[in-house]
């Protein structure tokens, strides 16, 4: 049977059938391509999060040193208050000016520790290893008491030369 167009219908059925499956192999190869795509996505943003999880540690690291370091600038100017003040300024004030300072320095020791081991937020499981706690509270606790130890040199050491 023939159509107004002259073409016949089994024929214009093939050429459907045959567009169709082109389409169809078309729509299966753009989902396994939209397959393979979502999963180096999700991969990738699994390497982004890890990676942002190691700043985040050799951050707190950093802050943790900034810390040490402010203490033990403070602890050596309290230390030096006390011998180049001498002849300055009244003993009182020499007293008052080196325990600030060395009290601070024992604040900032204190507070490195308690930054480093609670820092607040958890953060996805670094690949980058912390810093063993127990280090942490052996070394600033001594830190801590060479504060206090100074300290008492401030109160009751010799003055003058």
């Amino acid at each position: 049977m023939m159509s107004a167009n002259g073409d016949s219908r089994p024929e214009v059925l093939r050429d459907s059938a045959e567009k169709l499956a082109q389409t169809s192999e078309s729509v299966s190869a753009s989902s396994q391509e939209l397959t393979s795509s979502t999963e180096k996505l999700k991969d990738s943003a699994d390497r982004r999060t890890e990676l942002a999880a190691d700043r985040t540690v050799l951050a707190a690291e950093r802050t943790y040193a900034a810390w040490i370091r402010t203490g033990l600038a403070s602890l050596a100017s309290g230390i030096g208050a006390k011998k180049l003040l001498d002849g300055v300024v009244h003993e009182w004030l020499i007293i008052g000016t080196g325990s600030l300072l060395v009290l601070f320095s024992a604040m900032c020791f204190v507070v490195a520790v308690w930054r480093e081991l609670f820092p607040g937020v958890t953060s996805p499981d670094p690949s980058v290893r912390r810093l063993p706690p127990v280090l942490l509270i052996i070394s600033n606790g001594f830190l801590t008491l060479v504060a206090i130890a100074a300290l008492f040199g401030i109160w009751f050491g010799r003055t003058g030369g």
